[in-house]
């Protein structure tokens, strides 16, 4: 993206409307009062402008590096969830949020779907919230374990849960329910299509949507088919 002195928030936005997920983090508005500079907007919102148009001209630098996960030793591939998807999640949910709640709002008399929508991802974010603190306490701890068990060469201890299958089964019934519901709010919003003439807020909250759903699709693919099976054959060899 060509950033320039000239450009409102608002053009930015209508150019590309990644550029408002950007906006959002920073309290800029982007809609109703989009038509000023980013200049003045950063201003306005105590933000350092240098910093904003760096991520307003990075917008479209794809950051998905083709990698053979497979190969990853375990421990790193769990910091790689966590500090990648994990980090991901959390920032995007308070964004989203914050979009639904306001369509559903101001829409929802017109576009019915909307209020289901708002419902259905802030039932998928508590559940994603309260799934990736277990991976983080209980999971990924007692992978990590085992890695360790295999490097020195000993006998890895029963854990309280009695086998990793347990929490994995857990893991992977989540994820499937996760998947259920994004695959309704897509079914609600037609595919992530807005309507036609829909304000920037409405097309912002469908694009994030869109978006982290093809995210989650990756983090469940990274867990349910490389770490999870890798766990349990470990788990075996270690017992």
């Amino acid at each position: 993206m060509v950033v320039s002195s000239n450009k409102t928030v608002a053009d930015y936005v209508t150019e590309n409307i990644k550029t408002a997920h950007i906006f959002k983090k920073y309290g800029i508005d982007f809609c109703c009062g989009g038509g000023i500079s980013v200049e003045k907007a950063c201003a306005k919102n105590n933000v350092d402008q240098a910093t904003l148009e760096k991520e307003l001209a990075e917008v479209d630098v794809i950051k998905d590096v083709i990698e053979d996960y497979d190969k990853w030793e375990l421990d790193f591939l769990m910091i790689y969830i966590e500090n990648v998807h994990h980090t991901y999640v959390r920032e995007s949910l308070p964004i989203i949020s914050q979009y639904v709640n306001k369509v559903a709002k101001v829409h929802g008399h017109h576009y019915a779907e909307v209020v289901e929508i708002n419902q259905l991802f802030h039932e998928v974010a508590n559940e994603l919230i309260s799934h990736m603190q277990k991976e983080e306490q209980v999971l990924f701890p007692f992978i990590k374990q085992l890695v360790q068990a295999e490097k020195e060469g000993i006998k890895n201890t029963t854990p309280p849960f009695g086998t990793v299958n347990n929490p994995i089964r857990m893991m992977e019934h989540e994820h499937e329910s996760a998947g259920n519901i994004f695959k309704e709010i897509s079914r609600l919003s037609n595919n992530y299509t807005p309507p036609e003439g829909a304000c920037n807020t409405f097309r912002a909250l469908y694009a994030k949507l869109d978006e982290f759903e093809q995210d989650l699709h990756k983090h469940i693919h990274l867990e349910n088919n490389i770490l999870h099976p890798k766990a349990i054959l470990l788990e075996k060899k270690m017992s």
